[in-house]
This record gives structure tokens, sequence and C-alpha cells, in this order.
């Protein structure tokens, strides 16, 4: 075991995480470009400012990447891993995206999965191995009594390998999605799911997005390892960037996606918007589904009424993925086919990601569709009312953490029921403009309660405290 003094470094604040605010694309000439991101921990560590000794550990995610940390290219503030690209694979997909996620979204079809066999023995051992790797880089760059913050499933095993090498080290980690209840959660093998949560209860205090999520993962620990111990646990709903939002959301070129919309919606029509990855859990067939029903039910909505459906291809390395991103596309065509007509398309279907069309179609929807099955948070719904410029009506899942913070002003729904989830359309598309506007006005100052760098401030002040 490392010792304290021998692996001390120079950095006061630190976060971990899968992604990092910046990846690398190498250029026909051998040249390398460097993209930055966005999103809530970008604004968190530009909210400290400069001086405050942060760096952010990531991993190398591609070719880009890679060729970056060979060459020694690095931005300020960032320190990223190059990870064996087998074992990043296997830790990724195989064991993040295809176990963890999945229990705690609860997507499996237990008939046929999952299958514990020796593969996922094998792939475990490489999250393992990736997880250390990010024990390590942290336990060499943190000064004495560092703050590190620990992002999400991607690396539950870090605060207990972290707290081994480097005791003096005050640690958190958050979780940006759900956490399964204890009947689910115990589908792991029971080692894994014990290692699982021992390596989450390495840190000094752990982030939960709701408290629903919250008491879930205390009543895994109460029921499989006896206990919290001395692991506090908080609650920080991550809320929309009002500022960002409202200033990107009137530039040009949302502008122009606003009129192209206009134009193939039509004149005078209704529109319910959904933006959504085509990620398993967000419902999207269930929701065209829905609309379906509605165009079938309520043919006076028909030629009055354009669902617009942004649906962003995700993971499409895995082929659960890819066969659903076709669904979506069958489900979206077959609609058209049977309820369009000359002059109207039932169902807008955009499937390449564009932010600034995403915004266009915020501004102009009557109705938001937000319909998971089971979502950590799921910003779009809170986005949306910041972003409206009449007023929209928030069709919600019951499953979406946003619905402790917003489920009181919007059109509640149970995300399986297609015919209830057709009514709560209709009556969406019904409300008069009075009552709509009021429950927008609601909606955005709920949805702007905890915005991002106020959310990663009061996780740093309450570990530091």
């Amino acid at each position: 075991m490392a010792s304290p003094a021998s692996t001390q470094g120079a950095h006061h604040i630190l976060v971990a995480s899968n992604r990092g605010p910046v990846t690398y694309e190498v250029h026909e000439d051998g040249s390398l470009r460097a993209k930055r991101g966005g999103g809530g921990l970008v604004s968190g560590l530009s909210a400290i400012g400069p001086d405050a000794g942060a760096l952010w550990v990531c991993s190398a995610l591609g070719d880009g990447d890679r060729e970056a940390v060979r060459r020694g290219v690095a931005e300020d503030g960032v320190r990223m891993l190059d990870i064996d690209a087998d074992v990043h694979a296997d830790a990724y997909n195989g064991i993040a995206n295809s176990v963890l996620w999945f229990v705690h979204h609860m997507l499996y079809q237990t008939p046929l999965e999952p299958v514990f066999d020796a593969e996922f023995r094998r792939q475990w051992a490489s999250y393992e191995v990736y997880n250390r790797a990010f024990a390590e880089a942290l336990a060499t760059e943190a000064a004495q009594g560092a703050a590190v913050i620990v992002q999400d499933y991607h690396l539950t095993l870090v605060p207990g390998m972290l707290r081994a090498l480097r005791p003096d080290l005050r640690i958190g980690h958050f979780s940006h999605t759900p956490w399964a209840p204890v009947d689910y959660f115990r589908m792991l093998p029971d080692d894994i799911a014990e290692q699982v949560l021992r390596g989450m209860l390495g840190a000094d205090r752990l982030g939960f997005l709701t408290h629903r999520w919250a008491d879930a993962f205390t009543a895994c620990c109460d029921a499989l390892v006896g206990g919290l111990g001395a692991t506090r646990i908080g609650v920080h709903g991550l809320g929309a960037d009002a500022d960002f939002l409202r200033r990107r959301s009137h530039e040009a070129d949302v502008a122009d996606r606003m009129a192209a919309l206009r134009e193939q919606i039509g004149e005078g029509r209704r529109t319910i918007v959904r933006v959504d990855r085509t990620e398993l859990s967000k419902n999207i067939v269930r929701g065209l589904l829905a609309y379906r029903q509605l165009l079938e039910d309520r043919p006076e909505w028909r030629e009055r009424v354009v669902h617009v459906a942004f649906a962003y291809p995700s993971r499409q390395d895995l082929a659960v993925y890819r066969d659903y991103t076709a669904e979506v596309q069958r489900v979206a065509t077959e609609i058209n086919s049977r309820y369009g007509t000359p002059g109207w398309t039932p169902v807008v279907l955009h499937v390449k990601d564009d932010f600034a069309r995403s915004l266009a179609a915020y501004r102009l929807a009557d109705v938001a569709l937000v319909n998971p099955i089971r979502d950590g948070m799921n910003l779009v719904a809170k986005e949306v009312p910041v972003v409206s410029d009449e007023g929209c009506v928030l069709v919600l899942s019951r499953e979406a953490g946003a619905y402790e913070e917003l489920g009181e002003d919007a059109v509640v729904v149970n995300p399986y029921d297609v015919v209830g989830t057709a009514r709560a359309l209709d009556a969406a598309l019904a409300m008069p403009v009075g009552e709509r506007a009021e429950r927008t006005k609601r909606l955005a100052a709920a949805a702007t309660a905890l915005p991002p760098a106020q959310w990663f401030l009061e996780q740093l002040r309450e570990l530091e405290g």
C-alpha cells in the first residue's frame, strides 16, 4: 500500500469521471484538435476559479485521446488516463453500460438475462483494473487532505480503493443514475453487490439526485452490508443552467432551426416535442405508441398536431441499442404511413444530434413528452420550461427523478401505460393558455433552483465541512 507521504501531489480539488471536459481528434496532417465539452461539472469547476488547484482525472476514450496522452498533450487542469482499450471496453460497455446501468434502470428481460457467467467475471476483473487506475492517479495527484469527488456508476469502486491508498483525503461520490431497489440490486452476484456497496462506502459522503435514489442505496446497504457505517448521504437535485439556456436559445442558428421546424410542422398546428438519446430507459417507443393511440382515440387532433421527436443515437456499438433505434424509426414510419396526408406528416423524426435544433423545439413546444421508464433526473424536463416561448405543458413520467421536484405542476403518467399517456397528451393539448403559462412559470422556478455551478459547490462545501 502506498503511503500518503510518498504519493502526495499538488491538487486540492479533484474530480474523476469516465468522460472528461475535452476530447481530441487526429487530423490528416497528424495534428491534434481539442474539443471542449459542457455540462454541470464543467460549470462547477469553472465556478471555483483557476487558482483553486483543481484537477479533472478522466479516461482517454478514443484514438485521438490516446494519441494526445502518448504525445504528452494536455489541457490545463486535466489528466487523461490511457487505460488499455480492451480493458476500457470491458469496463465501460461490458460492465458499466451492460450490467450496472441495466440494474439501476431495471431494464433486464429476466427470463433470459442477466447471465453472470465466466465472461462476466472476466469483464468484472477489467472493471476493477479500470477503477484501480483512477484510484492510483487520484492518490498520486491529490495534495494532503484534498477533496475528491468521484462521478457515477463507472467508478463505484474508486472511493474504497482511494481510501486505502490515501486515508487523509476527503472523498465524495455522486450518482447520476437511479439506484435499484434491494430486490433488483440483489440480482448481482452476492460478492459483486457487496463489492460495489463497500467500494462506494469508502467515501466520506455520497450524493444522489433525489431522496428516492438515496433511500434505495441506504436500503441496499442495510440489507447487504449492515448499514452505511460512517458514510454520510446527501441529495443534490441538479438543475438547469437558465442563463446559458436562455442566451443560447436566442442565437441565430436556433432561429434558423425554428424556421425550418415551423415549415415541417405546418401553419397553426400544435406540437408535442420530445428530445432524447435512443437510450433504452427513455421509453421512446411507448411514447410513439401513445401518440398513435391519441390519433386513434381522438381523431379531431389529426392534421392539427405534430409530434416532433428527436431520438439521437446512443451506444450504437451495443446491438440492443441498434435494435432499439431501428424500432423507433419503424414505429414513426408506421404512424406516418397510417395517418399521414399529403399536407400533414404526423411524426417529424430526427436522429442526428443537433443541439440548436433541440433548443428550437423547446421554444416551439406546446407539450413536452418526458416519459422514461426510469431516469436519475432527466434534464430535458427541466430545460423545456426554462426555454419555452409561449408556455409548455410537461407530460412527465413518475419514474423520472425530476418528478420529485416538478410533479406538482406536470401532467404525470405511468410510463408503461400507453392509453393513460395518450389521455395525458390529450389533456395537455387542451389545457387553457393561462393555466399552461402559470404551470410553466412554476416549473421553470423549480427546474433552476440548483444550477450546475451551485450543485457542484454545494457538494464541495458539504465534503469540506
